[in-house]
């Protein structure tokens, strides 16, 4: 009998997280979902296009009313869940209706937040955030002319933008010196104004509105400088209040948000919580690649499949408003070091590139925003400065981002949203015979939630299909799904270690008998019965925490990989030397010494075509080097699939999230040293 799931609310989180449970075990939960809005799920990072026009409401759905229906979805829209009774594990709703449920995911995302200034409550005064609030702005558009924005943060000016296109004067109040002050500095944001000003937008800034004017109607605004500016309309984009009330009602520990722990559990062992009414230490994330991340891994914790503890996201921001390139991410304040900073008067072009102890911690790009995802790339995984180098020597101009996705390893993320890899990229346009990157997205989502990888994927778009040589792997025209292990059964691997981790099996006959096989089905195929005894053990052996031995030398290393349980045999090598030993990029893993320290290389191989292994990382020791080729050796020999080669799981992994865990795991050897 399927368990009982609960969403409480519709929205891009929620859904996400049950996008994946459905991809991961559809047999294991019968799933309710309560939206409040009277919609299928949509894409709330596109509602400026909608404003802005050119973008339909359909345009911007992420699951149709279809997709609920297909997938045995019970939806109920318009609906507001009122109240959780949690020793009954039962649920109520504002019509009344009463459900039950074993698990309950809350999804209620956020609201926008509108200051208890006086007048506020007028009509005319309005927030923008829903589907709802854009048809109210087109429909005030159509009779009034001015209206007032306060905030110029990333949302005002996006509001901003689309009143323009509307046909409205549009003025925008921001309280702080500079436009989007939590995302750019000084010179970036003036950048910015002096565009938006040349489009029509005006500003006041470092004012502070402390009045709505009106008799029951908005007619304008009142500034702590005692000014008043009058406006048909008043929009407020001064940011986002949890949804929290359901929680904090139903007994959940909340603070800003419901209060979650690393696999987005809250303070009842049946109650979770995703996305934008989350609190993750300390943090309430507004941002859709960091609100993905915790869907993925709740959906995991949900399957009961072993996974990666969520540990906070570097949210990142792109700008949406046409004839602007604006791209910001991590740390960028006055007091932080400055590894590169670039400013083009005549192009209009401008580049910051933060660091700490020579590591990557931020950036702003206007004007040109090709780098941005490898940018992302190097500050997840807070990569050395000297990193930069290889960005620095990609030729100018018009094909410089075609130059960038040429040399890109084929593991790099390209869509950090939902985790799309280069390779994938490549992989699905071969086999499907796809040529447009609205193609690419419809299959594999890339760009299809806040569209900052866009003129990325666009770039492989053409490099690809000019015949360009670019380095994916050396299984560049092999799949690398999770196809059926063998003749004898339909299964792959990742339901076969799901399937073996759920039910706990202990011998093969138990997996048969799960999977409805007689022994006559895989009885005397070696390939079958090996791979499974492989994952029985495997899963009996990861209940204990992997904890690498420290090795002092290449020696004991070289030995230590010998002696590992991984999927299949590997070919480990390291040199002392500075200048590159031939042929040691080749081998699954590889200790280099360099000029700086130690380079780390994974994924090489000999096999024809010859493939380098792509850079992990660079540490400063010998012993950091070994410890982090240790880790990765680890991941492989918990994740790999039974006779996938060391390279091919790099391949289908991708180097950034390797990257990313072994980084996580190296935070977390000096914390308990």
């Amino acid at each position: 009998m399927k368990k009982q799931l609960v969403v409480v609310g519709n929205g891009m989180a929620g859904m996400k997280c049950i996008e994946e449970i459905i991809q991961l075990n559809h047999e294991l939960y019968e799933i309710t979902v309560i939206g409040a809005e009277p919609r299928p799920n949509y894409n709330r990072i596109e509602l400026s296009k909608v404003l802005q026009g050119g973008t339909s409401f359909e345009d911007i759905i992420i699951h149709d009313w279809t997709w609920y229906e297909q997938n045995g979805i019970k939806l109920y829209t318009g609906e507001k869940v009122t109240r959780i009774h949690r020793k009954k594990k039962k649920i109520e709703t504002s019509s009344g209706m009463k459900l039950t449920y074993d698990d309950l995911l809350i999804a209620t995302g956020s609201s926008a937040f509108i200051p208890p200034i006086p007048g506020s409550d007028q009509e005319g005064v309005i927030a923008f955030r829903s589907m709802d609030d854009c048809l109210l702005m087109m429909d005030y558009a159509r009779e009034f002319k001015k209206a007032i924005v306060i905030g110029g943060g990333l949302l005002g000016l996006e509001a901003a933008r689309g009143l323009l296109n509307l046909g409205m004067e549009t003025e925008v109040i921001h309280n702080a010196a500079y436009l989007m002050n939590r995302q750019l500095d000084p010179m970036s944001a003036g950048l910015l104004q002096t565009e938006l000003e040349a489009q029509g937008m005006k500003f006041r800034l470092g004012q502070q509105t402390v009045q709505i004017i009106g008799d029951g109607r908005a007619k304008g605004i009142r500034l702590a400088s005692g000014s008043k500016l009058t406006g048909d309309l008043i929009v407020f984009a001064v940011g986002i209040s949890p949804n929290v009330d359901i929680g904090r009602d139903s007994g959940l520990a909340v603070s800003r948000g419901i209060i979650v722990d690393d696999f987005m559990q809250t303070s009842d062992k049946h109650i979770y919580a995703v996305g934008e009414c989350a609190e993750h230490q300390g943090i309430c994330y507004g941002l859709v690649a960091p609100l993905y991340d915790q869907a993925r891994v709740l959906a995991r914790k949900l399957c009961h499949i072993t996974t990666e503890a969520y540990q906070g996201s570097i949210p990142y921001s792109k700008l949406k408003v046409s004839g602007v390139d604006l791209f910001s991410v991590g740390e960028i304040g006055p007091d932080i070091s400055v590894a590169v900073q670039e400013y083009d008067r005549l192009q209009f072009k401008y580049k910051k590139v933060t660091m700490r102890n020579g590591k990557l911690i931020g950036a702003i790009l206007y004007g040109d925003t090709t780098e941005s995802q490898t940018l992302l790339g190097y500050i997840k995984h807070q990569a050395d400065v000297h990193e930069l180098t290889a960005m620095q020597s990609a030729p100018a101009g018009e094909n410089r981002m075609e130059a960038l996705v040429a040399s890109m390893p084929g593991g790099e993320t390209v869509c950090a949203c939902n985790q799309v890899s280069k390779s994938a990229i490549v992989k699905v346009m071969g086999k499907e015979g796809l040529t447009t990157a609205d193609e690419i997205k419809q299959k594999t989502k890339a760009s299809g939630s806040c569209g900052g990888c866009r003129p990325m994927l666009e770039a492989i778009v053409k490099v690809t299909l000019s015949g360009a040589s670019m380095p994916i792997s050396g299984a560049e025209h092999e799949s690398v799904t999770d196809h059926s292990i063998c003749s004898c059964m339909s299964a792959g691997h990742e339901e076969l270690i799901q399937l073996i981790s759920t039910i706990g099996a202990i011998s093969s006959t138990e997996v048969r008998e799960s999977l409805d096989l007689t022994a006559d089905h895989i009885d005397g195929c070696r390939t079958c019965e090996d791979t499974i005894s492989y994952y029985i053990e495997r899963n009996r052996s990861q209940e204990a925490q992997h904890c690498s031995l420290p090795l002092d030398t290449f020696e004991e290393f070289l030995s230590w990989c010998s002696k590992q349980r991984v999927p299949a045999s590997i070919y480990a090598a390291a040199s002392e030397e500075a200048e590159s030993v031939f042929g040691i990029k080749l081998h699954d893993i590889a200790i280099q010494a360099c000029p700086a320290g130690y380079e780390i290389y994974v994924g090489g191989h000999a096999r024809h075509p010859v493939a380098e292994g792509q850079l992990l990382c660079l540490t400063d020791t010998r012993e950091g080097a070994i410890r982090a080729a240790q880790f990765t050796v680890e991941l492989y020999s918990t994740e790999g699939w039974f006779n996938e080669k060391m390279w091919e799981w790099v391949e289908r992994t991708g180097i950034g999230s390797i990257r990313e865990r072994v980084m996580e795991m190296e935070h977390k050897q000096l914390e308990y040293a």
